[in-house]
């Protein structure tokens, strides 16, 4: 696994992506984002100093995109804006390493760490809940939202996959310690 920076020329794997996860926007009750929508959207996030859009690759391809926001909703906090894999990605451990990675790379001041689930998706919920995140702000039908609180004091982790190295896997219900 390998997660960079997205940039401009990134759109079209983003779009691959959001193609391969028609189920994401059917439950959304919207259309799959046009190349052209996709290259606007990452187009304003680059502009957000704030904003992070993440390519995940995986075996050699794009395999999902993470977007995630510093100091939202509250100074001291991070936002999972999106994290979506290609489905054929999903339910061997990916999603959950991946944040395992974000947050071996938060701000030393961060002290909760936020993802919001757009529409009915319980799915969604579940995989945050099985991180330790708690069901905290009731936004429906839009969202809802999950926080996970972080230790006070934290030290920096050395990030693994910015090394080079792989995160391993961990046993089904085993958590990584924050």
């Amino acid at each position: 696994m390998r997660i960079r920076s997205a940039h401009l020329g990134d759109a079209q794997a983003l779009h691959r992506i959001y193609q391969a996860s028609p189920d994401y926007f059917r439950m959304l009750g919207t259309d799959i984002p046009t190349i052209s929508e996709v290259e606007t959207e990452l187009g304003l996030a680059l502009m957000d100093a704030s904003r992070h859009v993440e390519l995940i690759e995986h075996h050699d391809r794009a395999a999902g995109v993470l977007d995630w926001k510093v100091a939202y909703p509250d100074s001291a906090d991070v936002t999972v804006n999106l994290l979506l894999l290609r489905p054929d990605e999903r339910s061997a451990g990916l999603g959950s390493r991946v944040m395992w990675d974000l947050e071996s790379r938060l701000p030393s001041e961060t002290r909760r760490l936020m993802a919001s689930v757009l529409g009915e998706n319980p799915a969604a919920a579940r995989f945050w809940e099985r991180l330790g995140y708690e069901f905290a702000v009731d936004a429906r039908p839009i969202m809802t939202w999950y926080a996970k609180p972080l230790h006070a004091v934290r030290q920096p982790e050395t990030n693994l996959i910015s090394l080079g190295l792989s995160v391993p896997a961990l046993p089904q219900g085993t958590h990584k310690p924050v």
